[in-house]
């Protein structure tokens, strides 16, 4: 198969992947009706740990402008805040760790796609939420600290530790099923053009995907900030 084509069509896999998870993924975890929580960033995320950053904006855009149109209700408002949501998490990630492709460059990718996606989502909220949802500006602000931060940092902890745990065997599974190379990483290396690969003889361990190691200590660590992350949403509804 044509390369270009395989990565379209990897690409499109990613984009309805994603867009099945927001239809049946959407979870509310606050009083405020449109911040729901849906893991599509998760596939997103790892869509740019494969292929690259460039890659997880297509399918960000992709997957928004099907959201928009079909179960969304604000409109073009919120596309843009879906974009702006997950870009900033997903391409973040994917940018740093297309430049260093180990663990530690995994971890450092996500931790700062999860504050870029918090900072980014606060100051949306506190522009635009009074714009379309017709609050006063001043109880927006009030709202910032004990509702917009939590629900986002929930959020960007669930995808960042969801992103660690699936992205070794979603990998996995592709190479096997031979829809991305299976050739060792060390024989090859991402170009600058996303996603275009290109023979190389260097093997240093240092730009070997983390995906080839599994770090028990991740696993154990993103297992527990996914339990505080629940232990807060059932605080935040009151069940405990």
């Amino acid at each position: 198969m044509n390369e270009k084509v395989k990565k379209l069509s990897v690409l499109g896999m990613f984009a309805a992947l994603a867009y099945v998870f927001v239809l049946v993924g959407r979870i509310p975890i606050s009083s405020v009706e449109f911040l729901k929580y849906d893991p599509k960033d998760i596939v997103v995320a790892i869509c740019g740990f494969i292929m690259g950053p460039v890659s997880a904006l297509i399918v960000t855009v992709i997957t928004s402008l099907l959201e928009m149109v079909t179960i969304s209700t604000t409109g073009f408002i919120g596309l843009v805040m879906n974009i702006i949501s997950t870009a900033s998490f997903a391409c973040t990630a994917a940018f740093i760790y297309k430049k260093k492709k180990t663990l530690l460059g995994a971890v450092i990718g996500l931790i700062a796609g999860a504050l870029s996606m918090t900072v980014l989502m606060l100051l949306w909220n506190y522009l635009i939420t009074p714009i379309y949802m017709g609050y006063p500006r001043e109880a927006v602000a009030d709202m910032l600290a004990p509702v917009f931060l939590p629900f986002n940092l929930i959020k960007s902890g669930l995808n960042a530790s969801f992103t660690m745990l699936l992205y070794k065997p979603v990998v996995t599974a592709m190479r096997k099923a031979h829809i991305i190379s299976d050739t060792p990483v060390r024989e090859k290396e991402i170009s600058a053009s996303d996603g275009e690969i290109k023979e190389s003889g260097e093997s240093n361990s240092e730009n070997r995907p983390y995906h080839l190691k599994i770090n028990v200590w991740t696993v154990v660590i993103s297992l527990f900030i996914i339990a505080i992350c629940v232990l807060w949403v059932l605080a935040i509804k009151k069940i405990i």
